[in-house]
């Protein structure tokens, strides 16, 4: 299947196209709040992200910046060819659980060495995910775990007729 025509991109804004295969970790700073269960779990400027082409970025958090208790392990387990093996984790705010609302990289691959204690949330599972104050949209799709924010420009994998991309 052919890749998609990229959206057209505005001033400030970046394309997931011109995103490297394989991905790319970059510090960014940003601050990420992250509201679950009517609590705020997680607020840190302690950000890196991982951009890979066609996909919205993927923030990656301090696992020690989450609320005592808002993460604990999950049932199952992923691997990405780049990364390595994923764990996945439940995550917690208020009274509400979110089952594998979360995953991170305990041993990733070399070269993603820094992703080792920090976790990915999927935004949409969460009340509110935002970045500098931004409601994050997630990404397409209930695999991938991407946060779509206005300055990143698509169309993005996860839409429908994207499998293939």
């Amino acid at each position: 299947m052919r890749h998609p025509l990229p959206d057209p991109v505005a001033s400030g804004q970046e394309s997931v196209w011109d995103y490297p295969r394989p991905p790319r970790i970059e510090r960014v700073a940003r601050r990420v709040r992250i509201i679950l269960g009517g609590e705020l779990i997680v607020d840190t400027d302690d950000v890196v992200r991982v951009l890979e082409t066609s996909h919205p970025p993927v923030y990656y958090l301090p696992i020690a910046a989450f609320a005592g208790g808002a993460l604990s392990s999950g049932a199952g387990s992923s691997f990405c060819e780049y990364k390595g093996a994923a764990r996945y984790l439940d995550v917690r705010g208020g009274d509400v659980l979110r089952t594998r609302g979360a995953w991170n990289y305990p041993d990733p691959s070399p070269g993603f060495a820094s992703l080792a204690d920090r976790a990915a949330v999927y935004p949409g599972h969460m009340d509110v995910c935002t970045v500098d104050g931004v409601i994050v949209e997630p990404q397409p799709g209930g695999f991938y775990g991407g946060w779509i924010t206005p300055d990143i420009v698509g169309p993005f994998k996860g839409a429908p007729g994207s499998m293939g991309w």
